[in-house]
């Protein structure tokens, strides 16, 4: 599966494009180191540099198509290669847009649910949630300290955050620092907020010495999905319109439905044009994310095909792709213990690794 992989390193513009093979080829993953073995056994950590990789989800219940196919077929992958994995039910980000606690409770299960039904595995990896971790909220102060409000003022997150007064929202990008990450899976929207957790880790080094490794990132090379209603802009599970969204648990007649409905035009034919006829063009790279295709292997298949008929091509490849996961989904979350107990032990181990690097920020900065 092939990547492309940005350091975004002083703002960089070029990219070079990797596949996971060359990530473990070149040393990114480290296939003879444990997670554990590559924790700090005392309380001041030797300032040496672990390959690990770290991503987070918010916990917005069952996810949707847009984030299987952009970020958590990714994660299988990866956990799949590397051995220092780290991924995160990122429950106190989420409180940048308020809920119900009641809500917020059950849609960190549902979220758990959904990622290990889609292949996430405890044991290759370490799952947990983030507010069992209190080194991320302690590490956010010190390095939110170290940002600038012109630095952050670049961010068309932040200035959306300004309006709401919703402004935590950058702590994410701190939380790779925690555990020394090097790698962060990422969107195509999130190379900013990864840009600024480089910056960031730069300015400590510069302040405290070296210490903190500049984290890259690695992006997937499937196109970001766009709604199914608006294909101008990226598929949301809080798109107001209910069929502009397919949800990995949507029963068969629900998925047919959306698709039916989705925004074409009124031209026939199977192409891809995504700037020319951005519905078709998006309905394409669905069918070849879920089926593995390639762009090229999708359109020879579908020629001959109307978009209508096309339509229940991509339907049906979609509901095969996640009948196994919606079915494991249902399973899992009949278990709540079992949910809790994952997301338990995973902070624990994360806190093995957060707390002696932590202990050791406290000491370059002067706390002890």
């Amino acid at each position: 599966m092939n990547m492309l992989w940005n350091t975004y390193e002083a703002e960089a513009a070029a990219a070079r494009q990797w596949s996971l093979h060359d990530l473990e080829t070149h040393k990114v993953c480290r296939q003879n180191r444990s997670p554990q073995a590559q924790g700090a056994s005392s309380s001041r950590v030797k300032n040496v540099v672990v390959d690990r990789i770290f991503s987070g989800i918010q916990p917005t219940g069952t996810p949707h198509l847009g984030n299987y196919l952009g970020a958590i077929q990714n994660w299988v992958n990866l956990q799949e290669e590397c051995s220092s994995v780290l991924y995160s039910i990122m429950d106190m980000h989420s409180l940048t847009m308020p809920k119900e606690p009641a809500v917020l409770r059950q849609n960190i299960l549902d979220t758990t649910a959904a990622i290990l039904a889609c292949g996430i595995d405890p044991k290759k990896c370490f799952l947990f949630r983030q507010s069992l971790v209190p080194e991320h909220a302690e590490l956010a102060w010190i390095l939110g300290c170290l940002t600038n409000v012109p630095r952050l003022l670049r961010l068309p997150q932040w200035k959306r955050q300004q309006e709401t007064l919703q402004q935590p929202f950058f702590e994410l990008d701190l939380v790779f620092c925690s555990y020394w990450s090097t790698h962060v899976p990422v969107g195509e929207d999130q190379v900013l907020h990864l840009e600024l957790a480089q910056d960031i880790a730069q300015h400590f080094n510069k302040k405290y010495g070296e210490f903190f490794p500049v984290p890259k990132a690695i992006l997937s090379t499937t196109k970001k999905i766009k709604s199914l209603r608006d294909p101008t802009v990226k598929m949301s599970k809080s798109d107001p319109q209910k069929l502009a969204t397919v949800n990995i648990a949507d029963s068969p007649d629900e998925i047919v439905l959306k698709f039916r409905k989705a925004v074409t035009d009124f031209t026939s034919e199977v192409t891809y044009d995504p700037a020319g006829r951005p519905g078709v063009s998006n309905l394409v790279s669905i069918h070849a994310a879920v089926t593995g295709l390639s762009i090229k292997e999708v359109l020879h298949q579908s020629a001959g095909l109307d978009t209508a008929h096309y339509k229940m091509v991509v339907a049906e490849s979609v509901i095969q792709k996640f009948a196994p996961i919606r079915n494991e989904i249902k399973k899992l979350q009949e278990d709540k213990s079992h949910l809790i107990k994952v997301l338990n032990e995973g902070a624990e181990k994360a806190k093995e690794l957060a707390g002696p690097i932590y202990q050791e920020i406290r000491h370059l900065v002067g706390f002890q």
